[in-house]
């Protein structure tokens, strides 16, 4: 049997195409016997509308950009997990472009997104996250966000002038460091992140603030950056380790870091968190099956996918929108720190 069209469905009812798609799509109201005849047509010749037909009648394609950074880091798969099931329930799907944390790939990406006329976008990391952004590459962005409804998760532009989804990751930083000095610890290292991003630069200014507002010492020494992965965490831990004096607690950038110093710091004979306490940031799955499993701040990433869907689709729909969106992080209190004065209140009984 040929495969019917729209306009085939058109001709056999005796009407324009612009009717039969309003019957479809139910935008505007038809006349009852006229719908019950298209109706009928479109269940005998069992018509399933084609997608480019449709996104040429509606001008929408239903297909939502994303440009991340690194699909491996399972915090940006949950950002994407809460995104998906938000837009799935408009009918949405995701054309999903891996950066890799290359600026020409972003660009040809975003070249990419503008021609295949996707509906929106969202964008994560790479050129938003820098701590002094690149004006070319802020401008290119802006220009294609002046074309395409667009949402920064996590980062912005120069002038904060496109509309961004953000978790307050310098709120989560002082109440991780504020959890630490509140369980008895004075001695606290910062480890990870690179010192050109804005996230690592946002958690080391709310490091320091916490730690001078609370009367105590910033040690330059124990303020180790280098990356964001499991491996820099290893190499900044082992660092630590053989400096002369070492700290109580370590604040790490992400998860990835405090894995990596966990892992360490035991394999060097100190006990977590007997010894030293770690603590991550972002809460992504592997921190609460991991050995001991790691208190960290979470970045709420299924609600900061699901909200930077919401707001994307209020654009669509040119509705008005904030230019800043703010999730509030939640410190996950678990195994790998502890109280210095319920570690030391043992010591004391066997004396």
């Amino acid at each position: 049997m040929k495969q019917m069209t729209i306009y085939d469905i058109a001709k056999l009812a005796n009407v324009s195409v612009a009717t039969v798609s309003r019957v479809i799509n139910d935008t505007a109201p038809v006349k009852d016997s006229t719908r019950k005849k298209i109706e009928a047509l479109i269940q005998q010749y069992q018509f399933q509308p084609n997608a480019m037909a449709r996104s040429l009648l509606k001008k929408e394609t239903g297909i939502i950009g994303i440009i991340v950074p690194d699909l491996t880091n399972p915090f940006y798969t949950e950002v994407l997990a809460g995104a998906e099931t938000e837009a799935y329930s408009t009918g949405h799907t995701f054309l999903l472009m891996n950066a890799i944390g290359n600026y020409e790939k972003e660009s040809a990406y975003l070249s990419m997104l503008r021609e295949r006329r996707v509906d929106g976008m969202l964008f994560l990391g790479g050129r938003i996250n820098l701590k002094n952004g690149d004006e070319e590459l802020d401008q290119e962005l802006i220009q294609h966000a002046s074309s395409i409804p667009t949402v920064l998760i996590n980062g912005t532009v120069k002038g904060n002038v496109l509309t961004r989804v953000a978790t307050d990751e310098y709120k989560g930083a002082c109440m991780a460091v504020q959890y630490l000095i509140d369980n008895g610890h004075k001695h606290i290292a910062f480890l990870g992140g690179e010192m050109h991003m804005s996230t690592t630069s946002s958690k080391l200014r709310a490091f320091k603030k916490t730690l001078k507002d609370a009367g105590l010492t910033v040690r330059e020494e124990w303020i180790l950056p280098d990356s964001f992965s499991i491996d820099s965490g290893r190499k900044q831990m082992e660092h630590l380790l053989s400096l002369k004096k070492q700290p109580t607690a370590v604040f790490c950038v992400n998860d990835f870091v405090a894995i990596g110093a966990i892992k360490t710091a035991i394999d060097h004979g100190v006990q977590v968190p007997e010894d030293m306490s770690i603590v991550g940031f972002d809460d992504i799955p592997l921190a609460h099956h991991f050995i001991p499993e790691i208190t960290t701040v979470s970045q709420e990433a299924n609600e900061l996918g699901r909200t930077a869907i919401q707001v994307l689709q209020r654009m669509m729909n040119q509705e008005k929108v904030k230019k800043h969106t703010v999730i509030e992080p939640k410190l996950m209190v678990r195994k790998s720190s502890a109280s210095l004065r319920a570690i030391a209140a043992p010591a004391k009984q066997q004396a």
